[in-house]
């Protein structure tokens, strides 16, 4: 069941959800302003990031438990969450920390995808897939070694964090040629009237 009455909006998850678009650019200012791979800023960024993807695991379990879902978080919780793996992904690439073809891949994927999911929303949902939940659990992790300011001492994360992102670039495109596929079976169902 979906609440959409206005009074729903201010309900636990979509507060958290909100909460995750703030911290946004406050994890931007801190990457931008450090300077370096392993200043006490990026340790701040590297905070944000961490407790940002805490709140989407958080508000998914209470607003499905408490039956809190509401229409405003079912676009809004997706757009965060691309809002902050994407600016971790470019401010990366551009520090020189992450291949560009790497972020480029993800984020035409991800957006695509989204978009894709509102262009079909009229012929029905496409909920998230088993394979979809394995790329955010790898692009987190990939993206929490690639902020981790301990990379430049402990020197063998670099290469353990490549591997996790190149897993999870290659996750990421195999899931998103299986949304569209699935996608383009919905609109014909929906247009046969099945």
């Amino acid at each position: 069941m979906t609440s959409t009455g206005p009074s729903q909006l201010w309900n636990l998850p979509n507060v958290l959800t909100m909460f995750r678009m703030v911290l946004v650019p406050v994890f931007v200012w801190f990457m931008v302003a450090d300077g370096s791979h392993q200043g006490p800023l990026r340790w701040l960024a590297l905070l944000a990031f961490a407790v940002a993807m805490y709140t989407d695991q958080l508000d998914g379990q209470i607003a499905r438990r408490r039956n809190l879902i509401t229409n405003f978080g079912k676009i809004a919780d997706p757009i965060a969450d691309k809002l902050l793996t994407g600016a971790a992904l470019i401010l990366l690439s551009a520090l020189g920390e992450l291949p560009w073809w790497m972020t480029i891949v993800i984020l035409v994927r991800e957006w695509g995808i989204t978009a894709l999911r509102f262009v079909v929303i009229r012929y029905g949902v496409m909920p998230a897939s088993p394979g979809g939940k394995l790329k955010t659990v790898l692009q987190t992790i990939a993206l929490f070694l690639y902020l981790l300011p301990l990379r430049d001492v402990v020197p063998a994360l670099q290469p353990v964090a490549f591997v996790i992102m190149l897993a999870a670039t290659a996750v990421t495109v195999a899931t998103g040629v299986d949304y569209v596929v699935k996608a383009v079976r919905l609109r014909s169902a929906s247009l046969r009237g099945e």
